[in-house]
């Protein structure tokens, strides 16, 4: 998650300053200086704070890798084991994986047992808190295929 390297070029691509910018997050403008800079990260709130100052998406923000993912629960299909779903029919589903979508059906009718379930494994492949954990996927999930309708 390289706020570093996003942050800068959104900010300037929006025309705004450092000053700016941590006027419309009520943060200093050394706060920016530093995610700017790489000394600190904000926290996943704020970087989802930053993104709607921005009016960009948070993965753009957050600077993530646009590859295939499930499109319920966000999860890289690079993952290792990280299998697609398949229709009622048994054919794969290009759009989810299968531990989210199997025979054509969700393993979770809702969004929240979505990140009640996946949140821990996140936890685990980034060494982020769970609450951090749970908070991105809030951020993220609604802009998936399954959730954005």
């Amino acid at each position: 998650m390289a706020i570093k390297d996003s942050l800068p070029q959104i900010r300037k691509e929006k025309g705004l300053t450092q000053e700016e910018l941590a006027r419309k997050l009520f943060v200093t403008r050394q706060a920016v200086s530093r995610w700017e800079n790489g000394d600190t990260t904000p926290s996943i709130d704020m970087a989802k704070l930053i993104a709607v100052a921005l009016d960009v998406p948070i993965m753009r923000v957050l600077d993530l890798p646009q590859e295939p993912s499930c499109q319920c629960c966000g999860t890289p299909f690079s993952v290792p084991n990280m299998n697609r779903g398949t229709d009622a029919d048994g054919v794969e589903n290009p759009d989810y994986c299968k531990w989210c979508y199997d025979h054509g059906e969700f393993a979770s009718p809702t969004m929240d047992e979505v990140i009640e379930k996946s949140a821990p494994y996140l936890v685990e492949a980034t060494g982020v808190s769970l609450d951090e954990a749970v908070s991105f996927m809030g951020a993220l999930l609604p802009t998936l295929g399954r959730w954005a309708k």
